[in-house]
């Protein structure tokens, strides 16, 4: 498979740092990958702290993998072991072909305890102190109070295929962890949104899309019917679920 020839030749190239561990989070590692549409998201734990050499080290690995197969869809994440603590802090990362920084999540701490896959050293549990639920909790609540809700009011977002699928199944996510304590699939989220109350049409729409491998309906009127029939449920529900459990 062209993921795991990808993820080999990563984990060797990235040996020149020393890295202590290199793990992968979400589907990659839950079970709900699907080659050539999932991301490939990796955390790298470095043995130092992260200085500009680092930096452009990893940006010449990144490039260097340019024209492998799925490498556009290659994320990691490079954490010093001074900074695993912190949920806050912001870390190197490479994603969508450049090098950016951005936190290592509660969510993603969580996922990495729970079935982190292990590509090389020591396991998550080792090195990332636990997550405890009240963290995570209010985490999920201000991603969806204060990212997902003001995205909610800007139409021309909800007319493409990505905010759609990723609104509703963060929600549906967010939902489940709120109120059951637990980590689901975004294939485990798709049955969660229809007894959410999700529309029948958009979850149908985003399920022949991901994992039917259909396109969405042709009809030129769709993406902005869509459109509003997402933002008219979203909205409500992450108010109702912000109040419940914010």
């Amino acid at each position: 498979m062209q993921t795991e020839k990808l993820l080999a030749r990563f984990v060797r190239d990235l040996s020149d740092l020393g890295p202590r561990a290199v793990w992968a989070h979400g589907s990659l590692a839950g079970g709900d990958y699907r080659e050539g549409r999932s991301d490939l998201d990796l955390i790298a734990v470095l043995p130092g702290p992260v200085d500009l050499r680092t930096v452009r080290r990893v940006a010449g690995l990144h490039r260097r993998l340019r024209a492998e197969p799925l490498a556009a869809k290659l994320h990691c994440s490079y954490l010093a072991p001074a900074a695993l603590d912190d949920p806050d802090r912001a870390h190197l990362t490479w994603a969508h072909a450049r090098v950016m920084r951005r936190p290592v999540t509660p969510v993603t701490r969580r996922e990495l305890h729970d079935f982190g896959r292990v590509l090389h050293g020591e396991p998550p549990g080792g090195l990332l102190p636990p997550v405890p639920d009240r963290q995570l909790d209010a985490f999920v609540v201000r991603d969806q109070r204060d990212y997902w809700r003001p995205a909610v009011d800007r139409a021309r977002l909800w007319r493409q295929d990505v905010w759609v699928d990723l609104g509703l199944l963060t929600f549906a996510r967010a939902t489940v962890t709120l109120r059951d304590g637990r980590l689901i699939s975004k294939g485990e989220a798709l049955t969660e949104l229809a007894s959410l109350g999700a529309p029948a049409e958009i979850v149908d729409d985003i399920t022949r899309r991901r994992y039917d491998g259909a396109s969405a309906p042709a009809a030129p009127d769709w993406p902005a019917r869509r459109a509003e029939l997402t933002r008219a449920y979203l909205g409500p529900a992450i108010d109702a679920l912000v109040s419940t459990y914010g």
